[in-house]
Protein backbone atom coordinates (compact mmCIF):
# COMPACT_ATOMS: atom_id res chain seq x y z
CA UNK A 1 0.00 0.00 0.00
CA UNK A 2 1.74 3.40 -1.15
CA UNK A 3 0.92 6.69 1.18
CA UNK A 4 -1.85 7.74 -2.33
CA UNK A 5 -3.54 4.58 -1.86
CA UNK A 6 -7.13 6.69 -2.85
CA UNK A 7 -5.44 7.23 -6.25
CA UNK A 8 -4.97 3.89 -7.39
CA UNK A 9 -7.19 3.04 -10.38
CA UNK A 10 -6.76 -0.79 -9.84
CA UNK A 11 -8.30 -0.98 -6.22
CA UNK A 12 -11.50 0.26 -3.89
CA UNK A 13 -9.11 2.92 -2.77
CA UNK A 14 -10.37 5.09 -5.89
CA UNK A 15 -13.07 7.97 -5.08
CA UNK A 16 -16.27 7.73 -6.62
CA UNK A 17 -17.98 11.10 -7.77
CA UNK A 18 -21.79 10.54 -6.91
CA UNK A 19 -24.19 11.11 -4.48
CA UNK A 20 -27.00 8.83 -3.92
CA UNK A 21 -30.13 8.25 -2.85
CA UNK A 22 -31.45 4.98 -3.31
CA UNK A 23 -34.49 2.93 -1.66
CA UNK A 24 -35.62 -0.69 -2.29
CA UNK A 25 -32.55 -2.06 -2.25
CA UNK A 26 -32.08 -6.02 -3.00
CA UNK A 27 -31.78 -8.49 -0.42
CA UNK A 28 -30.48 -11.87 -0.41
CA UNK A 29 -32.75 -13.89 2.60
CA UNK A 30 -34.23 -11.70 5.21
CA UNK A 31 -32.69 -8.95 7.20
CA UNK A 32 -33.58 -9.46 11.05
CA UNK A 33 -36.51 -7.34 12.00
CA UNK A 34 -34.37 -6.26 15.20
CA UNK A 35 -32.15 -4.09 12.91
CA UNK A 36 -34.15 -1.18 12.69
CA UNK A 37 -31.88 1.93 12.35
CA UNK A 38 -28.64 3.04 10.02
CA UNK A 39 -25.35 2.10 9.78
CA UNK A 40 -23.03 5.13 9.15
CA UNK A 41 -19.54 4.85 7.70
CA UNK A 42 -17.40 7.74 7.15
CA UNK A 43 -13.96 7.52 5.17
CA UNK A 44 -11.68 9.46 2.20
CA UNK A 45 -13.29 10.42 -0.86
CA UNK A 46 -11.33 13.41 -2.73
CA UNK A 47 -13.60 16.11 -5.01
CA UNK A 48 -10.95 16.97 -7.08
CA UNK A 49 -7.50 15.08 -7.92
CA UNK A 50 -4.64 16.72 -5.59
CA UNK A 51 -2.30 19.62 -6.95
CA UNK A 52 0.27 17.14 -5.92
CA UNK A 53 -0.59 13.41 -6.50
CA UNK A 54 2.99 12.02 -5.03
CA UNK A 55 2.42 13.61 -1.99
CA UNK A 56 -1.17 12.94 -1.57
CA UNK A 57 -1.64 10.84 1.34
CA UNK A 58 -5.20 8.45 1.67
CA UNK A 59 -5.82 10.39 5.41
CA UNK A 60 -6.70 13.42 3.59
CA UNK A 61 -9.38 12.82 1.19
CA UNK A 62 -12.59 14.55 1.64
CA UNK A 63 -14.58 12.83 4.02
CA UNK A 64 -17.83 11.14 2.50
CA UNK A 65 -20.40 9.42 4.94
CA UNK A 66 -22.13 6.54 3.62
CA UNK A 67 -25.65 5.44 5.02
CA UNK A 68 -27.40 2.08 4.84
CA UNK A 69 -31.09 2.71 6.53
CA UNK A 70 -32.76 -0.83 7.50
CA UNK A 71 -36.28 -1.18 8.62
CA UNK A 72 -39.17 -3.88 8.54
CA UNK A 73 -36.51 -5.98 6.80
CA UNK A 74 -36.09 -3.32 3.66
CA UNK A 75 -32.86 -1.40 2.66
CA UNK A 76 -31.85 1.78 1.58
CA UNK A 77 -28.67 3.76 0.92
CA UNK A 78 -27.56 7.58 0.72
CA UNK A 79 -24.17 8.90 0.77
CA UNK A 80 -22.67 12.33 1.28
CA UNK A 81 -19.40 14.35 1.02
CA UNK A 82 -19.68 16.55 4.21
CA UNK A 83 -19.54 19.91 3.53
CA UNK A 84 -16.57 21.51 5.07
CA UNK A 85 -14.92 24.58 4.15
CA UNK A 86 -12.61 22.81 1.79
CA UNK A 87 -15.07 21.25 -0.24
CA UNK A 88 -16.96 24.48 -0.47
CA UNK A 89 -14.25 25.81 -1.60
CA UNK A 90 -12.78 23.43 -4.30
CA UNK A 91 -16.30 22.45 -5.48
CA UNK A 92 -16.85 26.47 -6.09
CA UNK A 93 -13.32 26.54 -7.72
CA UNK A 94 -13.98 23.40 -9.57
CA UNK A 95 -10.45 22.17 -9.20
CA UNK A 96 -8.25 21.43 -5.48
CA UNK A 97 -6.63 24.36 -4.12
CA UNK A 98 -3.45 24.26 -1.87
CA UNK A 99 -3.48 22.46 1.54
CA UNK A 100 -4.60 24.67 4.27
CA UNK A 101 -6.05 27.13 1.55
CA UNK A 102 -2.65 29.05 1.44
CA UNK A 103 -3.22 32.75 1.05
CA UNK A 104 -5.85 35.19 2.84
CA UNK A 105 -9.54 33.63 3.39
CA UNK A 106 -12.51 35.31 1.70
CA UNK A 107 -14.76 38.13 3.24
CA UNK A 108 -17.19 35.12 4.30
CA UNK A 109 -14.71 32.88 6.11
CA UNK A 110 -14.65 30.05 3.19
CA UNK A 111 -11.36 29.18 3.22
CA UNK A 112 -11.15 28.29 6.54
CA UNK A 113 -8.93 25.36 7.67
CA UNK A 114 -11.95 23.18 9.40
CA UNK A 115 -10.56 20.01 8.25
CA UNK A 116 -11.81 17.11 6.05
CA UNK A 117 -14.26 15.35 8.37
CA UNK A 118 -13.18 11.90 7.58
CA UNK A 119 -12.57 9.64 9.81
CA UNK A 120 -15.15 8.46 11.98
CA UNK A 121 -19.43 9.12 12.70
CA UNK A 122 -20.80 9.21 16.17
CA UNK A 123 -24.24 9.99 17.34
CA UNK A 124 -24.36 11.89 20.71
CA UNK A 125 -26.74 14.37 22.49
CA UNK A 126 -29.01 14.39 19.26
CA UNK A 127 -26.33 15.22 17.04
CA UNK A 128 -24.58 13.22 14.20
CA UNK A 129 -21.30 14.12 14.30
CA UNK A 130 -19.02 13.68 11.48
CA UNK A 131 -14.71 13.37 12.88
CA UNK A 132 -11.62 13.86 12.07
CA UNK A 133 -8.66 14.39 14.80
CA UNK A 134 -6.93 17.52 13.64
CA UNK A 135 -10.12 19.61 13.88
CA UNK A 136 -13.92 20.38 15.39
CA UNK A 137 -16.11 18.32 14.46
CA UNK A 138 -18.84 18.66 11.77
CA UNK A 139 -22.98 17.87 12.71
CA UNK A 140 -24.83 16.54 9.72
CA UNK A 141 -28.75 16.12 9.17
CA UNK A 142 -29.43 12.09 10.26
CA UNK A 143 -32.05 12.27 7.70
CA UNK A 144 -30.78 13.78 5.12
CA UNK A 145 -26.83 13.65 5.60
CA UNK A 146 -26.74 17.32 5.01
CA UNK A 147 -23.99 19.32 6.28
CA UNK A 148 -25.22 21.81 9.62
CA UNK A 149 -21.75 23.05 10.24
CA UNK A 150 -19.50 22.70 12.28
CA UNK A 151 -20.04 22.22 16.11
CA UNK A 152 -17.98 23.42 19.13
CA UNK A 153 -20.43 23.25 21.66
CA UNK A 154 -22.21 26.53 22.34
CA UNK A 155 -18.14 27.63 22.24
CA UNK A 156 -16.78 25.08 24.67
CA UNK A 157 -14.17 23.24 22.58
CA UNK A 158 -11.53 25.06 21.09
CA UNK A 159 -9.13 23.06 19.11
CA UNK A 160 -8.61 18.96 17.75
CA UNK A 161 -11.69 16.38 18.67
CA UNK A 162 -10.44 13.02 18.95
CA UNK A 163 -12.23 10.86 15.73
CA UNK A 164 -12.39 8.23 18.38
CA UNK A 165 -14.05 9.49 21.81
CA UNK A 166 -15.52 6.70 24.21
CA UNK A 167 -19.23 6.61 25.66
CA UNK A 168 -19.83 6.07 28.94
CA UNK A 169 -22.86 3.29 28.57
CA UNK A 170 -23.82 4.02 32.45
CA UNK A 171 -24.19 7.60 32.27
CA UNK A 172 -23.74 8.60 28.56
CA UNK A 173 -20.66 10.71 28.94
CA UNK A 174 -18.53 11.39 26.36
CA UNK A 175 -14.99 11.10 27.36
CA UNK A 176 -12.62 13.18 24.46
CA UNK A 177 -9.09 14.28 23.77
CA UNK A 178 -7.07 16.00 21.49
CA UNK A 179 -3.69 16.29 20.56
CA UNK A 180 -0.91 18.86 18.76
CA UNK A 181 -3.69 21.43 20.51
CA UNK A 182 -0.91 24.25 20.44
CA UNK A 183 0.04 23.65 16.36
CA UNK A 184 1.17 20.30 15.14
CA UNK A 185 4.64 21.18 16.50
CA UNK A 186 3.12 20.99 19.86
CA UNK A 187 3.04 18.69 22.52
CA UNK A 188 0.09 20.40 23.94
CA UNK A 189 -2.61 17.74 24.23
CA UNK A 190 -6.86 18.39 25.72
CA UNK A 191 -8.81 16.43 27.85
CA UNK A 192 -12.76 16.71 27.87
CA UNK A 193 -16.22 15.48 28.98
CA UNK A 194 -19.71 15.94 27.59
CA UNK A 195 -22.58 15.00 29.55
CA UNK A 196 -25.25 12.86 27.31
CA UNK A 197 -27.38 16.06 27.07
CA UNK A 198 -24.64 17.81 25.04
CA UNK A 199 -22.81 20.17 27.70
CA UNK A 200 -19.37 20.38 28.10
CA UNK A 201 -18.67 19.82 31.93
CA UNK A 202 -14.44 19.65 31.02
CA UNK A 203 -12.17 20.66 28.57
CA UNK A 204 -8.43 21.04 30.33
CA UNK A 205 -5.09 21.19 28.42
CA UNK A 206 -2.16 19.43 29.74
CA UNK A 207 1.66 18.98 27.59
CA UNK A 208 2.53 15.30 26.46
CA UNK A 209 5.96 14.41 25.79
CA UNK A 210 6.76 15.60 22.78
CA UNK A 211 4.43 15.99 19.81
CA UNK A 212 2.88 12.38 18.70
CA UNK A 213 -0.10 11.43 16.36
CA UNK A 214 -2.39 9.71 19.09
CA UNK A 215 -5.25 8.05 16.72
CA UNK A 216 -7.10 6.25 19.59
CA UNK A 217 -6.74 6.32 23.89
CA UNK A 218 -8.56 4.14 26.60
CA UNK A 219 -11.10 4.59 29.15
CA UNK A 220 -12.23 2.63 31.75
CA UNK A 221 -14.84 3.25 34.45
CA UNK A 222 -12.31 4.46 36.79
CA UNK A 223 -9.60 6.05 34.15
CA UNK A 224 -8.06 7.53 30.98
CA UNK A 225 -4.75 6.58 29.11
CA UNK A 226 -3.34 8.48 26.39
CA UNK A 227 -0.39 6.15 24.35
CA UNK A 228 2.12 8.58 23.19
CA UNK A 229 4.16 6.05 20.82
CA UNK A 230 7.13 7.39 18.55
CA UNK A 231 4.93 8.29 15.75
CA UNK A 232 6.63 11.96 16.48
CA UNK A 233 6.33 15.42 14.40
CA UNK A 234 9.24 17.04 13.04
CA UNK A 235 8.73 21.03 11.41
CA UNK A 236 11.98 20.81 10.03
CA UNK A 237 9.93 18.02 7.55
CA UNK A 238 7.24 19.70 7.39
CA UNK A 239 8.76 22.59 6.04
CA UNK A 240 11.40 20.52 3.61
CA UNK A 241 8.04 18.92 2.02
CA UNK A 242 8.16 15.65 3.56
CA UNK A 243 5.92 13.63 5.73
CA UNK A 244 5.94 15.41 8.91
CA UNK A 245 4.87 12.90 11.12
CA UNK A 246 7.76 9.73 10.77
CA UNK A 247 8.54 6.72 12.90
CA UNK A 248 11.12 7.78 15.72
CA UNK A 249 11.68 5.24 17.99
CA UNK A 250 14.06 6.97 19.80
CA UNK A 251 11.53 8.74 21.32
CA UNK A 252 10.27 5.58 22.87
CA UNK A 253 6.90 5.39 24.23
CA UNK A 254 4.93 6.49 26.76
CA UNK A 255 1.09 5.90 28.25
CA UNK A 256 -0.52 8.90 30.34
CA UNK A 257 -2.85 7.81 33.10
CA UNK A 258 -5.50 10.24 34.70
CA UNK A 259 -8.02 9.78 37.02
CA UNK A 260 -11.69 10.36 35.79
CA UNK A 261 -12.91 11.69 38.77
CA UNK A 262 -9.66 14.34 39.28
CA UNK A 263 -8.77 15.10 35.61
CA UNK A 264 -5.86 16.35 34.38
CA UNK A 265 -4.43 17.26 37.86
CA UNK A 266 -3.86 12.82 38.54
CA UNK A 267 -1.80 13.08 35.14
CA UNK A 268 0.68 10.30 35.68
CA UNK A 269 3.33 9.40 33.40
CA UNK A 270 4.23 5.50 32.59
CA UNK A 271 7.14 4.29 29.98
CA UNK A 272 5.48 1.41 27.13
CA UNK A 273 7.21 -0.33 25.06
CA UNK A 274 8.31 1.33 21.73
CA UNK A 275 5.33 0.08 19.12
CA UNK A 276 2.37 1.95 17.31
CA UNK A 277 -1.25 1.77 17.90
CA UNK A 278 -4.16 3.20 16.00
CA UNK A 279 -7.07 1.88 17.52
CA UNK A 280 -7.99 -0.13 21.00
CA UNK A 281 -10.96 -2.65 21.40
CA UNK A 282 -11.85 -1.90 25.00
CA UNK A 283 -10.38 -1.11 28.28
CA UNK A 284 -11.19 -1.73 32.31
CA UNK A 285 -10.27 -1.61 35.53
CA UNK A 286 -8.89 -4.53 37.49
CA UNK A 287 -8.18 -3.53 40.92
CA UNK A 288 -5.03 -1.38 40.71
CA UNK A 289 -4.25 -2.49 37.72
CA UNK A 290 -5.82 -1.19 33.89
CA UNK A 291 -6.26 -3.16 31.15
CA UNK A 292 -6.71 -2.26 27.64
CA UNK A 293 -6.85 -4.65 24.32
CA UNK A 294 -5.39 -2.88 21.49
CA UNK A 295 -4.32 -3.38 17.45
CA UNK A 296 -0.28 -3.15 18.00
CA UNK A 297 2.27 -2.62 15.28
CA UNK A 298 6.44 -3.30 15.71
CA UNK A 299 5.85 0.46 13.35
CA UNK A 300 3.16 1.92 11.74
CA UNK A 301 1.71 1.44 8.35
CA UNK A 302 1.70 4.40 5.56
CA UNK A 303 4.34 6.00 7.61
CA UNK A 304 8.14 6.21 6.73
CA UNK A 305 11.00 6.26 9.10
CA UNK A 306 12.20 9.71 10.50
CA UNK A 307 15.65 9.18 8.18
CA UNK A 308 13.18 9.01 5.68
CA UNK A 309 13.78 5.46 4.71
CA UNK A 310 10.29 3.25 4.29
CA UNK A 311 8.98 1.00 6.67
CA UNK A 312 9.72 -2.72 6.87
CA UNK A 313 6.44 -4.58 5.60
CA UNK A 314 7.35 -7.45 8.19
CA UNK A 315 7.17 -5.10 10.80
CA UNK A 316 3.94 -3.02 9.95
CA UNK A 317 1.05 -5.46 10.68
CA UNK A 318 -0.84 -5.10 13.83
CA UNK A 319 -1.73 -7.78 16.08
CA UNK A 320 -4.40 -7.85 19.16
CA UNK A 321 -2.54 -7.59 21.80
CA UNK A 322 -3.42 -7.11 25.79
CA UNK A 323 -1.53 -4.58 27.92
CA UNK A 324 -1.60 -3.86 31.96
CA UNK A 325 -0.50 -1.31 33.59
CA UNK A 326 0.27 -1.46 37.63
CA UNK A 327 -0.28 1.62 38.54
CA UNK A 328 1.53 0.28 42.04
CA UNK A 329 4.53 -0.64 39.85
CA UNK A 330 7.91 1.38 38.70
CA UNK A 331 9.71 0.75 36.07
CA UNK A 332 7.92 -2.70 35.51
CA UNK A 333 4.80 -1.41 35.25
CA UNK A 334 3.88 -1.84 31.78
CA UNK A 335 3.41 -5.44 29.97
CA UNK A 336 1.94 -6.39 26.49
CA UNK A 337 0.86 -9.91 25.74
CA UNK A 338 -0.39 -11.41 22.21
CA UNK A 339 -3.96 -12.77 22.16
CA UNK A 340 -4.44 -13.66 18.42
CA UNK A 341 -1.92 -13.80 15.63
CA UNK A 342 -3.69 -13.12 12.95
CA UNK A 343 -2.87 -9.50 11.07
CA UNK A 344 -5.51 -7.35 11.58
CA UNK A 345 -7.12 -4.37 12.43
CA UNK A 346 -10.76 -2.02 13.40
CA UNK A 347 -11.49 -3.89 16.57
CA UNK A 348 -15.12 -3.53 17.97
CA UNK A 349 -17.15 -5.10 20.52
CA UNK A 350 -20.12 -5.00 22.23
CA UNK A 351 -20.00 -1.46 23.91
CA UNK A 352 -22.95 -1.77 26.09
CA UNK A 353 -19.62 -2.90 27.74
CA UNK A 354 -16.99 0.06 26.89
CA UNK A 355 -15.01 0.44 30.44
CA UNK A 356 -15.54 -2.84 31.66
CA UNK A 357 -14.15 -6.39 30.79
CA UNK A 358 -15.63 -8.00 28.13
CA UNK A 359 -15.79 -10.99 26.81
CA UNK A 360 -15.85 -11.04 22.98
CA UNK A 361 -14.77 -8.65 20.60
CA UNK A 362 -14.33 -8.57 16.47
CA UNK A 363 -11.96 -7.41 14.12
CA UNK A 364 -11.19 -7.39 10.47
CA UNK A 365 -8.02 -9.70 9.62
CA UNK A 366 -6.26 -10.67 6.69
CA UNK A 367 -5.44 -14.52 5.93
CA UNK A 368 -3.78 -14.18 2.91
CA UNK A 369 -0.42 -12.67 2.15
CA UNK A 370 -1.12 -10.33 -0.62
CA UNK A 371 -4.18 -7.87 -0.82
CA UNK A 372 -6.74 -6.23 2.02
CA UNK A 373 -8.28 -7.48 4.88
CA UNK A 374 -10.57 -10.53 4.08
CA UNK A 375 -11.94 -12.19 6.85
CA UNK A 376 -13.81 -10.72 10.01
CA UNK A 377 -12.88 -12.83 13.28
CA UNK A 378 -15.53 -13.27 16.11
CA UNK A 379 -13.11 -13.64 19.03
CA UNK A 380 -13.67 -15.16 22.46
CA UNK A 381 -11.07 -13.94 25.04
CA UNK A 382 -11.65 -15.80 28.03
CA UNK A 383 -11.86 -19.13 25.92
CA UNK A 384 -9.56 -18.06 23.13
CA UNK A 385 -11.99 -19.53 20.44
CA UNK A 386 -12.05 -17.73 16.87
CA UNK A 387 -15.66 -17.89 15.10
CA UNK A 388 -14.77 -16.80 11.36
CA UNK A 389 -15.61 -15.67 7.76
CA UNK A 390 -13.30 -15.61 5.18
CA UNK A 391 -14.37 -13.58 1.69
CA UNK A 392 -13.44 -14.90 -1.76
CA UNK A 393 -9.78 -13.87 -2.99
CA UNK A 394 -9.62 -10.41 -3.90
CA UNK A 395 -12.88 -9.55 -2.22
CA UNK A 396 -12.30 -7.10 1.49
CA UNK A 397 -14.05 -6.38 4.25
CA UNK A 398 -14.07 -3.32 6.35
CA UNK A 399 -14.59 -2.94 10.33
CA UNK A 400 -17.49 -5.19 12.15
CA UNK A 401 -19.68 -2.91 14.01
CA UNK A 402 -22.03 -4.62 16.29
CA UNK A 403 -25.30 -4.37 16.97
CA UNK A 404 -27.06 -5.96 20.09
CA UNK A 405 -29.88 -8.31 19.04
CA UNK A 406 -32.34 -6.13 21.48
CA UNK A 407 -30.90 -3.61 24.64
CA UNK A 408 -31.32 -6.26 27.38
CA UNK A 409 -29.61 -9.46 24.71
CA UNK A 410 -26.50 -10.99 26.86
CA UNK A 411 -23.49 -9.81 25.80
CA UNK A 412 -22.44 -10.54 22.41
CA UNK A 413 -25.68 -12.07 21.10
CA UNK A 414 -26.39 -9.48 18.15
CA UNK A 415 -25.04 -8.69 14.57
CA UNK A 416 -22.02 -7.48 12.85
CA UNK A 417 -22.81 -5.49 9.79
CA UNK A 418 -19.13 -4.87 7.31
CA UNK A 419 -19.48 -3.37 3.83
CA UNK A 420 -17.37 -5.91 1.35
CA UNK A 421 -16.04 -4.82 -1.68
CA UNK A 422 -16.58 -7.36 -4.19
CA UNK A 423 -13.54 -7.15 -6.53
CA UNK A 424 -14.46 -9.20 -9.70
CA UNK A 425 -18.16 -6.99 -10.09
CA UNK A 426 -16.38 -3.58 -8.91
CA UNK A 427 -19.25 -2.89 -6.11
CA UNK A 428 -19.94 -3.23 -2.37
CA UNK A 429 -22.58 -5.39 -0.33
CA UNK A 430 -23.54 -4.90 3.40
CA UNK A 431 -23.25 -8.10 4.93
CA UNK A 432 -25.03 -9.41 8.34
CA UNK A 433 -23.32 -11.79 10.45
CA UNK A 434 -24.89 -13.56 12.89
CA UNK A 435 -22.35 -13.69 15.86
CA UNK A 436 -23.85 -17.21 16.76
CA UNK A 437 -22.67 -18.76 13.51
CA UNK A 438 -20.45 -16.24 12.03
CA UNK A 439 -18.33 -18.80 9.89
CA UNK A 440 -21.59 -20.01 8.26
CA UNK A 441 -21.69 -16.38 6.11
CA UNK A 442 -24.22 -13.62 6.16
CA UNK A 443 -27.40 -13.91 7.29
CA UNK A 444 -28.63 -11.65 4.85
CA UNK A 445 -26.91 -9.22 2.11
CA UNK A 446 -27.76 -5.83 0.56
CA UNK A 447 -26.44 -5.24 -2.76
CA UNK A 448 -25.03 -2.05 -4.21
CA UNK A 449 -24.51 -1.70 -7.97
CA UNK A 450 -21.99 0.81 -7.14
CA UNK A 451 -18.59 0.45 -4.96
CA UNK A 452 -18.44 2.11 -1.32
CA UNK A 453 -14.80 2.88 -1.21
CA UNK A 454 -12.62 1.72 1.67
CA UNK A 455 -12.76 4.07 4.23
CA UNK A 456 -12.11 3.89 8.02
CA UNK A 457 -14.84 3.55 10.69
CA UNK A 458 -18.71 3.68 11.30
CA UNK A 459 -21.53 3.13 13.69
CA UNK A 460 -24.87 2.03 14.14
CA UNK A 461 -27.94 4.58 15.10
CA UNK A 462 -31.11 2.59 16.20
CA UNK A 463 -34.45 4.60 15.13
CA UNK A 464 -35.28 4.65 18.71
CA UNK A 465 -31.58 6.53 19.26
Amino acid sequence: MSDSPSLDTDANFQPIHQEYDLTGLPVISELPRGLDGTLFRNGPNPQFMPLDPARHHWFAGDGMIHAFRLHDGRASYQNRWVRTDKWRAENAAGHSLPPAFEGPPDPDGRLADTGVANTSIVFHAGRLLALEEAHLPFELDPATLSTRGVQNFAGALRGPFTAHPKIDPITGEMVFFGYASGGEQAAGMTYGTITSAGKVTRFDPFEAPYSSMVHDFAVTDRHVLFPILPLGFSLERAQSGQMPYAWDPDLGGHIGVIRRDQGVASLRWFRAETCFVFHVMNAWDDGNRIVADVMQYDEPPLFPRADGRPSDPAATRARLKRWTLDLDAGTDAFKSTELDDMTSEFPRFDERRAGSANRFGAFAGKTRPDGALDTIVWLDLVSGRRDQLTLPPGDAASEPVFVPRSPSAPEGDGWLLTVAWRAAERRSDLLVLDTDAIQRGPIATVKLDHRVPFGFHGNWVSRTA
